[in-house]
């Protein structure tokens, strides 16, 4: 077969090629589909997954305090357990004018001690896991106002 040979070096020529233009652009795929570092510039990276209409901000730990606050109906600090979350709510006196608000927002119960038999017409007590500046509000409305909480 005459040419034969020459015809069999540009195929192999040609199949390389293929191969590594193949190679090439497989690489590039998995470069800009892989995970992003930290080398592009600030608003470079796409958002991914759903959007939030307000970023979730955690509280660092060392701003987390424990504050035992006063539930006044006993019978709801019965069905909380340790890491339960939680929103405070305090409800003034109605005679008065006092209305309900909420005080805090997703805090974390931290441990619900036993009940004393004599404490059980006041209440019960539950310890949470709250920013310190929350937890100084916990424990001033305890003194004038009766509390509750809901389950989050």
């Amino acid at each position: 077969m005459r040419g034969g040979r020459y015809r069999l070096q540009r195929l192999v020529r040609r199949r390389r090629r293929a191969i590594a233009a193949g190679l090439a652009v497989t690489a590039a795929a998995l470069v800009a589909a892989g995970p992003r570092g930290g080398t592009e510039p600030h608003g470079a990276e796409r958002p991914r997954g759903h959007r939030i209409a307000q970023p979730v901000r955690r509280p660092a730990a060392a701003d987390l305090v424990t504050a035992p606050v006063r539930i006044a109906d006993a019978a709801t600090v019965r069905l909380l357990r340790p890491g339960d979350r939680v929103d405070v709510i305090a409800a003034e006196d109605p005679s008065t004018g006092g209305d309900a608000r909420v005080l805090a927002r997703g805090v974390r119960v931290t441990k619900v001690p036993e009940p004393l038999d004599a404490a059980a017409g006041s209440g019960a007590l539950v310890v949470l896991s709250a920013p310190r500046a929350t937890a100084a509000r916990l424990v001033g409305a305890s003194t004038t106002a009766r509390l509750a909480v809901t389950l989050c």
